[in-house]
């Protein structure tokens, strides 16, 4: 596999040496034709005064005619030719012209990598989600709560976009006595710790303050050692630490918000329907309290 990427990346190398190579010699030509262009210009009018004004080889003729108009002839046609190859066969070199010579190169660097992303999930697929055991969490239920939008928006600048009582109160029910895993953006959205419950934070910042009571850890896996005799730790976000957690989770509780919500900067991972069992669902519609209806939903791994 290594040896493969490797070849693909020597590939690539290759191609754009070449398309640079080419790019290049185009501009090099280019500006040679027009040089030779000004050239041919300057020695047209140079003969015409050096004939007519200073009277330099008037008086040589061929057949009858000065040799001065054969010399006009001849730089005549070398002027249309060149005229023709600069306006007609390819474009006057110019700041544009050297822009999209470049624009192309990068549009055909695209298409080839494009091409070997294809390729490589296509001979490479990522695994699907898999279970794998995480030491001292095997007698745990593991159990994911969330509130997110149909989007599975869940927030924005570390804050909640909604405020849902119904959901507040059905995540203090189902959280008090236990261990909650969060990060540290989340710990600290917080005005203060919640009551009855462990705090379990995960941070890789070293010396991390935090207050008396907060088990601070540096990786998921010692966050669910740290709640190893809890029957049912919470993890409560942010958006990194639920995708983290979700292959290790045995349930989700889901406050659905039945809306879209475009200034989202945090969202829930995908729930996978083949790996993941709707059990329960309650439909709340939206009223005085509730800006948005919503739904609690329970899912548990199939």
């Amino acid at each position: 596999m290594f040896g493969k990427k490797k070849s693909q990346t020597l590939e690539i190398d290759k191609e754009q040496l070449e398309l640079i190579k080419h790019a290049q010699k185009r501009i090099k030509q280019k500006k040679r034709l027009y040089a030779h262009f000004v050239v041919f210009l300057i020695g047209a009018v140079f003969l015409i005064i050096a004939n007519l004004v200073l009277n330099i080889g008037k008086d040589v003729t061929f057949f009858g005619i000065d040799w001065f108009v054969y010399a006009i002839l001849f730089w005549f046609f070398l002027f249309v030719y060149h005229l023709f190859n600069v306006f007609v066969t390819s474009k006057l070199l110019s700041k544009k012209w050297e822009e999209k010579q470049l624009n192309d190169l990068v549009a055909k660097q695209k298409e080839r990598i494009a091409e070997l992303q294809e390729r490589v999930d296509k001979d490479y697929p990522l695994p699907t989600e898999k279970k794998t055991p995480v030491k001292n969490s095997k007698n745990s239920e593991i159990t994911l709560i969330v509130a997110a939008g149909e989007d599975n928006a869940i927030g924005k600048d570390n804050d909640l976009i909604w405020h849902l009582s119904d959901d507040l109160k059905r995540f203090k029910n189902l959280t008090n006595g236990h261990h909650i895993i969060m990060g540290r953006k989340t710990f600290e959205s917080f005005p203060k710790p919640l009551p009855n419950r462990t705090h379990i934070v995960i941070t890789r910042q070293n010396n991390y303050q935090v207050p008396n009571g907060i088990i601070v850890v540096n990786n998921l896996e010692d966050a669910f050692d740290a709640a190893k005799n809890d029957k049912q730790p919470f993890v409560i976000g942010g958006g990194e630490i639920y995708k983290q957690a979700m292959p290790f989770a045995d349930k989700i509780e889901l406050t659905r918000v039945h809306g879209s919500f475009e200034n989202a900067d945090t969202f829930f991972p995908e729930i996978n329907s083949s790996a993941w069992k709707e059990v329960t669902k309650t439909f709340h519609d939206k009223d005085e309290k509730h800006n948005y209806a919503f739904s609690f939903i329970t899912y548990k791994r199939a």
